[in-house]
Order: structure tokens, then C-alpha cells, then sequence
């Protein structure tokens, strides 16, 4: 035993194992594969052209003889049809009608199609929707951007065309005492709608907002129920855009070439309305500049005006008296407060009114409340010497002084 050994720590005599070392600690190698995970998707998404990519996709197999038009069996030796590419072009155009050339976006394939007036072709926007309505007069349509728009054509009229009852049931109110009433923000909410179009009388005129997942076909069963029909456009409220009336609302701040372009979108969404109104917009009404180009334009279009009456400061039946287009305001708005005591209350008001001036014009909402209270109302109205009316005779008729 030597000195060293007793002075050394026990077990510590033998030689010492050496550890491999990284270059790197494990923050830095993970720092390191992120660049490197970053780096290649940056290069994927800047030199890879995919325009579906991302998209869902699906393979379909199909014989290409079973496709309508080729032949569905070929007969053993014939020739084989030269590929689509090859095809014929399509016919010219008539008189009326467009070309034009669908382009597959992932593909690149063009297709042209013909469209436009006195097109047979079932996809035309025309055929459609005319179809789609009854009683839609195809001469007072045109085609947009969004769709098909009223227009007045041959001295005929929207506001004539769908008024509801005759020249002589509108004679024959001249000398009574009529009332007529809206009930506002129909076709969103399906069941509501069919309550309204199926509970009130067919003299009750209903106003559809154009924000419905399908508004034409509650419009189309309303009009078959004999009610007039409206178009509500949302418009700017004073507390935009904290108050939202929704999407392609008419803005004060927009051109009137803007608010043009909104309106035939809300125009294009369904037909068969006499006129419009507006939804919410109590700055817009009352704003000169924004609202002069717009009565304008419903006027040109043959449509009437019902002004809401909730705002003090609109301007709308100055500009539509300019235009000599037909008009209202709504006397009483009937449901502010939604039960049935105070909606009582305001229908003995727009009686009174009617009693006084010939004529009355009450709005309400399509609250279930609402609904059962007008339609009982109704029942006993001619007994107290009164008529209720569709809002264009109430427009038509005579003012008294």
C-alpha cells in the first residue's frame, strides 16, 4: 500500500471515464428544427401553384360514352369521337343574347354559353326566376349583377301590376273611411312568416326583409294569399354601425353609385313587391344627398315609397312628391310596446285617425302578439263603419282636407 493510496478518496484510483459532449443544447436544437420546419413551408407556399389546395376532393369514375349527348354503346369498329376540345363552336349568338366563357379554375377548361334574353337555356336568371314566381310579370324585369330587378316598361308598373284588388275596388273607396296596415320584417324566421301570411287578413300588407334563406318562395305564398308585398331595404341608423341593419345596408358615406349597387342586390332577391320601405336608417332618411338618388331610382323602377314614420326628419315624402311616385307614411307604429292593452290602444288611434282624415296607415312586427290582435281587430272593423285596405289603395285614395 503506497502513500497515494491511502491519501486518495476511496474508489477514486480508478481512471475516469470520458463523456461525449454536444455542440448543442437541446433549446438550440429545437430553435434549429422549427427554422428548418419554417423554411420549407415558406418555400412550399411560395413555388407551389395550388389553387384548390387545402380543398376537399373527390374521384368519380364515369364512362365517357354514358354522358349526355354521346352515344351510350358504340359500335365495334366505329371511329372514336374526337375529343371535346375539337368540338364545334358554339352557335352565334341572337339578337339578345351574350357568350360567355366559363373557365375551370384548377383545370383551366373553357366553356362558352349563351345567355340572355330568349335563351333556352334552364340556367338563364330569367327563366328561373320567372319561373320560380307566379304571376311575375317578365316585362317589368331586368337583369343585374345580383339578378333580376324591377323595371317600368311599356307605361307598365310594378305598383300597378301587383296591387292587390282592382281599379274598381279602389273606386269604390273614394268616399269611406280606410285603413291600411305593414307588418314589417318578414322572411327571416319561417314560422312567423307563414303565421302572418296564413292568420291576418288577405288586406294586411306584408314587408319582407331580403335576408331570408329563401324569401321568394314565403313572397310567392303571400301574393297567393292575396296580400301585397314589400321590399325593406336596410338603411343607415344614427348609431351605425353599433346598430347594424345588416349586410349591404345603405350608408351615407357610400357614393350613390354604391348605394345603387346595394340596392339592386337587395331588389334582385326576390319579386312581385309594389314598393319598398325602409328598415331601420334614420340618418339615411334624413339625409338629402343620400336619399334624392335613391327615391329617384325606385321611382324610375315603378315602385311606391311607405316611409316607416320612425323618423321625424325624413325626407323621403318631399323627394317622392317631386317624383310624383306614390307614397305613405305611417301614422302609428302599433306594437312599440308589444301587449295587447297597448296595441289595442293604437288601433282605436289609427281608427280615429281614419275617422278624421279619410285615411290611416298603422306598422307592426310580426310578434305572435301582434299577429293575434290585428287579426282579431279586423273581424269587427267594417261594424264601426270602417274598411281595412292594401296599402296601395290607401296610397291611391284621395286625401281629405
Amino acid at each position: 500500500m503506497t502513500t497515494d493510496d491511502l491519501s486518495a478518496p476511496l474508489g477514486q484510483d480508478r481512471p475516469r471515464k470520458r463523456r461525449y459532449k454536444l455542440p448543442f443544447s437541446a433549446p438550440q436544437a429545437i430553435a434549429g428544427l422549427s427554422g428548418l420546419f419554417l423554411v420549407t413551408f415558406l418555400g412550399f407556399a411560395i413555388f407551389t401553384h395550388n389553387p384548390m389546395g387545402g380543398e376537399p376532393l373527390a374521384r368519380v369514375a364515369y364512362d365517357p360514352a354514358t354522358l349526355p349527348g354521346e352515344q351510350a354503346a358504340k359500335p365495334a369498329g366505329s371511329v372514336p369521337a374526337a375529343p371535346r376540345e375539337a368540338a364545334a363552336p358554339a352557335s352565334t349568338p341572337a339578337a339578345g343574347q351574350q357568350t360567355i366563357t366559363i373557365i375551370d379554375g384548377s383545370s383551366g377548361t373553357r366553356q362558352d354559353v349563351i345567355v340572355g334574353a330568349g335563351t333556352a337555356d334552364p340556367s338563364s336568371k330569367v327563366e328561373t326566376q320567372t319561373a320560380l314566381m307566379a304571376g311575375i310579370n317578365p316585362k317589368l324585369l331586368e337583369p343585374s349583377r345580383y339578378g333580376m330587378i324591377p323595371v317600368a316598361a311599356d307605361g307598365l308598373k310594378s305598383f300597378r301590376a301587383y296591387a292587390a284588388g282592382s281599379d274598381a275596388d279602389r273606386a269604390g273607396m273614394a268616399k269611406k273611411s280606410v285603413i291600411a296596415i305593414v307588418v314589417t320584417g318578414l322572411g327571416v324566421g319561417a314560422a312567423k312568416t307563414t303565421d302572418a301570411i296564413t292568420k291576418l287578413p288577405g288586406a294586411v300588407t306584408l314587408a319582407f326583409t331580403p335576408y331570408g334563406s329563401d324569401p321568394g318562395k314565403l313572397v310567392e305564398r303571400a301574393r297567393a294569399q292575396k296580400h301585397e308585398v314589400l321590399l325593406q331595404v336596410p338603411m343607415e341608423p344614427f348609431d351605425y354601425p353599433d346598430n347594424d341593419p345588416g349586410p349591404q345596408t345603405l350608408l351615407t358615406t357610400l357614393s350613390a353609385e354604391q348605394n345603387a349597387d346595394r340596392l339592386a342586390w337587395h331588389m334582385s332577391r326576390f319579386q312581385g313587391y309594389v314598393g319598398i320601405a325602409n328598415f331601420m336608417g334614420a340618418r339615411f332618411v334624413a339625409t338629402d344627398a343620400a336619399m334624392q338618388p335613391l327615391v329617384k331610382e325606385a321611382a324610375r323602377r315603378g315602385l311606391a315609397w311607405l316611409d316607416d314614420g320612425t323618423a321625424p326628419r325624413s325626407v323621403a315624402g318631399v323627394i317622392a312628391e317631386g317624383q310624383a311616385m306614390p307614397f305613405a307614411r305611417a301614422d302609428v307604429s302599433i306594437d312599440t310596446v308589444p301587449t295587447p292593452a297597448e296595441i289595442d290602444r293604437a288601433l282605436a288611434r289609427l281608427e280615429t285617425l281614419a275617422k278624421e282624415r279619410g285615411t290611416a296607415v298603422g306598422v307592426a312586427s310580426a310578434l305572435p302578439i301582434s299577429i293575434e290582435r290585428i287579426g282579431s281587430w279586423a273581424k269587427q272593423l267594417e261594424a264601426r263603419g270602417l274598411t281595412l285596405v292594401p296599402l296601395t289603395t290607401a296610397m291611391l285614395k284621395p286625401k281629405s282636407s
